[in-house]
């Protein structure tokens, strides 16, 4: 390997054109490998005399060496080189490590493994979220950064920093691992948010994905599964039918607890109910569910008053509170509000008579807002079916997908099982 100096030399002459920056590329794998690593303490000064911006692969090139050398990082400043990650995470330039995308992924977990070590996630987070946005192709792709930054701002508690990734599109998976863990830690992002449909739609897709066997993840996915539908719909739906049989074997079996609890869920007695939790509260607490547990248990109060609008005009809180075992009718009223609030239901309370009426939804669907919020609807149902069309239409000139259901049809005269299928194409998508 030729000098330091002469390396650092070629980086600064030849980070400007593609085809300088292409040559460049050249001779950094070249010097690449467990020489460049030897010299990780000397790396170090030389990165002040490159600017992130400007000679981004070379750069990473160098950061990466000095962050996976093995070595203390202690030894090259501690918290002064996860600024350094940090600020050339913020500044690079997208085209440039893209070149080399698994040193720019190393160099992102390493950042990662830190500040967890630190118990500091939240430095984080910025860092990250630029990485993202830097190595993907476009918004719709799914990156691995995708779970580590998800990750940093569930530990961080900063459940609306990951709304900026998870409000996208995503069309594009490249690692199926890398579906899952989005789909999971989004999920329970969604749940510390209170947005409990949002939640139950990603942890929906972890369980329902292909699979060609159980992982962790899709188990640890399943056990949210069934407490958020209980809390969104009061009911744990039936798996789709695309859905692994064994993969919906397997999850039920390795959860049955909570299989059990929806069943006791659906008897509609919220003291049974309670005993049933506390008497499992150890196995929901080292699954680190007891909190949500406890928001499931909550919830049958408002499935019983809203069981009551659709037989009852008007009813008493004192029988409202009798009715769903709340303790004194002061209970109920205030569960009635906060329902109402919400707009969980529909209803006045006369607090002369401690009369509470019940009413249909006043929504006519006439108003400026609602118009909009349909038209907004149509136009985004729309871009999907376009973009649902081309991806099948990609999908079918798969050389790979088409290869395997000309075996299968030949195997099985035209009859298949989803299960027969591999958890991943060629490419997803």
């Amino acid at each position: 390997m030729e000098s330091l100096e002469a390396l650092v030399a070629h980086i600064q002459g030849l980070s400007g054109s593609p085809e300088e920056v292409a040559h460049l590329h050249s001779l950094l794998k070249q010097a690449d490998g467990d020489s460049l690593r030897a010299h990780a303490a000397a790396l170090l000064p030389f990165l002040a005399h490159l600017s992130p911006e400007t000679h981004s692969l070379g750069y990473l090139y160098l950061l990466e060496a000095c962050a996976t050398s093995g070595s203390n990082l202690s030894d090259f400043g501690g918290g002064d080189f996860l600024v350094t990650i940090a600020g050339f995470l913020t500044a690079c330039s997208a085209d440039q490590i893209r070149l080399a995308p698994d040193k720019f992924l190393n160099v992102c977990r390493v950042l990662k493994d830190q500040v967890m070590q630190l118990n500091m996630p939240i430095r984080g987070i910025a860092p990250l979220r630029a990485a993202v946005r830097k190595i993907q192709s476009s918004p719709e792709q799914l990156t691995p950064l995708h779970a580590d930054y998800l990750l940093l701002c569930l530990l961080a508690k900063q459940y609306k920093a990951g709304l900026s990734v998870l409000e996208d599109d995503i069309f594009e998976v490249d690692q199926p691992k890398d579906l899952f863990l989005y789909c999971y830690y989004g999920g329970m992002i969604y749940i510390g948010l209170k947005k409990f449909p949002k939640a139950l739609e990603l942890l929906h897709n972890a369980v329902t994905a292909p699979m060609s066997m159980l992982n962790a993840i899709a188990i640890e996915a399943y056990k949210k599964y069934v407490l958020v539908s209980l809390i969104v719909n009061g009911q744990v739906p039936s798996f789709p039918k695309y859905t692994s049989v064994s993969g919906q074997r397997s999850m039920k079996i390795h959860a049955q607890i909570y299989v059990e609890l929806s069943t006791s869920y659906s008897n509609g007695r919220y003291t049974d109910l309670e005993i049933f939790v506390q008497a499992n509260s150890a196995t929901f607490q080292s699954d680190n569910n007891l909190g949500l547990v406890k928001q499931v248990l909550s919830s049958m109060y408002k499935r019983n008053i809203q069981r009551l609008t659709q037989t009852y005009l008007t009813l008493s809180l004192e029988d409202i509170a009798r009715s769903v075992q709340l303790e004194t009718p002061r209970d109920a009223e205030m569960h009635v509000l906060r329902m109402i609030e919400d707009g969980e239901i529909h209803a006045t309370i006369n607090q002369k008579d401690g009369m509470v009426s019940f009413h249909e939804d006043p929504e006519q669907y006439k108003s400026v807002e609602m118009v909009e919020h349909i038209d907004s609807s149509i136009q985004r149902l729309t871009a999907l079916s376009k973009k649902l069309a081309s991806i099948d239409e990609n999908m079918s000139c798969d050389p790979a997908y088409l290869m395997k259901t000309g075996r299968d049809r030949g195997r099985f005269d035209g009859r298949f099982d989803y299960d027969d299928y591999d958890s991943v194409p060629h490419k997803f998508f």
